[in-house]
């Protein structure tokens, strides 16, 4: 009889539920007139969830979620270190990618108990 590990089943869960936000979220930016470049965009083990477009406007966006504030508001995951990650992703991306002459912003997307909420320009690229 194959065995059961509690540890892979709740994060293969947390995997799933995270990627249904990601979904919503791309939704959202769509139904705002943003095109959807790319999802879970990854370069070594850094990971953009989504980058958007508009105009001459690049968008990175980082989405958190939680059922509670138990733990803090979902936003206040974007921390320091969450902040640097994704500015060198968002770097490698844009070298990658040979783009030029575009506007780019860090845009956050958190979800509470299911509710959207949207922090557009939410944060400065770290050095």
């Amino acid at each position: 009889m194959p065995s059961f590990n509690n540890d892979n089943f709740y994060r293969d869960k947390n995997i799933e539920k995270g990627r249904s936000y990601e979904k919503r979220a791309a939704l959202f930016f769509k139904q705002n007139g943003y095109e959807i470049i790319e999802q879970n965009w990854r370069v070594g083990h850094k990971e953009i969830d989504l980058i958007v477009k508009k105009g001459n406007l690049l968008v990175f966006v980082e989405v958190k979620s939680s059922s509670s504030k138990k733990f803090g508001h979902p936003s206040e995951h974007v921390d320091a270190k969450k902040i640097a990650n994704l500015t060198q992703a968002a770097q490698q991306y844009i070298i990658a990618h040979d783009i030029k002459g575009v506007d780019f912003r860090f845009d956050v997307v958190t979800f509470l108990d299911g509710r959207l909420e949207y922090y557009p320009n939410a944060f400065e690229a770290s050095p």
